[in-house]
């Protein structure tokens, strides 16, 4: 399977007896794992079935689960409010003595705020439960449809990762074929400076002993090996399915490590410049993992 990616979206939607329900899954990019959930109330235990069904597939990235609740008009009961119709009652009852107002009728009184109410005393333990354990199915649902999506999101990043890879190693091969003539050419720079400074004084001898201490410090191939070595294990991370993102952030910073040096030991302006492709080059791979769970 391809390397994931940590943005995606996935929705279910349920519905048992007088419920119905959708849940939403959503990621974006994370340097951790980092699960957010909002439910409707009463329904305490479908937050911990989206934090660990997430926790379960997935380990970087923003995971917000959402999750949506109606109970069909009508399915619940109501009830009368007799201390509030007896308050209504009181409070009438000097103007009808009065005969000020006519009797108040029941459809009349049964129509006033509060003295009819939705009993939401809510379900019995048993259905409940089964309710939500069908929205928790539904979670599931939801969260597969986001980790398909971060798959996805992977298998496109995939070969762009991979073809600024290649392009690090072919740099590096550039490197290492230009590098072979900085000893050469800092002989030849030494000693034309030399001479120009010292004349006759300034000796065959003298020249080849301060041109070799020059070239040792200018010797560019441990971090070209080294930046071949980087190469084969982002290679070989590229080529896992499991969560890689951290290490190839990590390794980015070894690249962007050995090509600063390249470039500050660079001698030649063609090794220079190669130096300076690859610090672009591994800028841009360190974007993209950034998208790689």
């Amino acid at each position: 399977m391809p390397i994931s990616g940590m943005t995606g979206f996935g929705r279910a939607e349920g519905a048992l007896g007088a419920w119905t329900w959708a849940v939403e899954a959503r990621s974006v990019n994370g340097r951790n794992m980092d699960v957010r959930f909002r439910g409707p109330p009463g329904f305490d235990g479908l937050e911990r079935a989206a934090r660990e069904g997430a926790q379960s597939r997935f380990q970087r990235g923003q995971v917000t689960v959402g999750v949506q609740a109606k109970r069909s008009e009508g399915a619940g009961s109501v009830r009368v409010n007799v201390a509030q119709l007896e308050r209504f009652l009181e409070i009438g009852s000097p103007f009808v003595s009065a005969g000020r107002v006519a009797p108040a009728r029941l459809d009349g009184l049964l129509a006033l705020r509060g003295v009819i109410e939705a009993d939401d005393a809510g379900l019995d333990p048993e259905a409940q439960a089964e309710l939500e354990a069908a929205m928790a199915a539904s979670i599931g649902v939801a969260l597969d449809g986001l980790f398909a999506a971060r798959r996805q999101e992977g298998a496109a990043l995939l070969p762009v990762l991979c073809g600024q890879v290649d392009r690090i190693g072919e740099l590096s091969d550039q490197a290492h074929a230009i590098a072979a003539d900085q000893p050469a050419a800092i002989k030849a720079r030494f000693e034309a400076r030399l001479k120009e400074l010292a004349g006759e004084a300034a000796t065959e001898e003298r020249i080849v002993q301060e041109a070799a201490a020059m070239a040792v410090k200018a010797d560019v191939r441990e971090e070209i090996d080294r930046l071949n070595g980087h190469v084969d294990a982002a290679r070989t991370l590229l080529a896992s399915d499991a969560a890689v993102g951290r290490r190839l952030d990590f390794l980015t910073q070894e690249f962007m490590r050995e090509a600063n040096t390249l470039c500050s030991k660079s001698q030649l302006g063609a090794l220079t410049t190669v130096g300076l492709d690859l610090k672009a080059t591994i800028e841009q791979f360190r974007e993209q993992v950034q998208n790689v769970e």
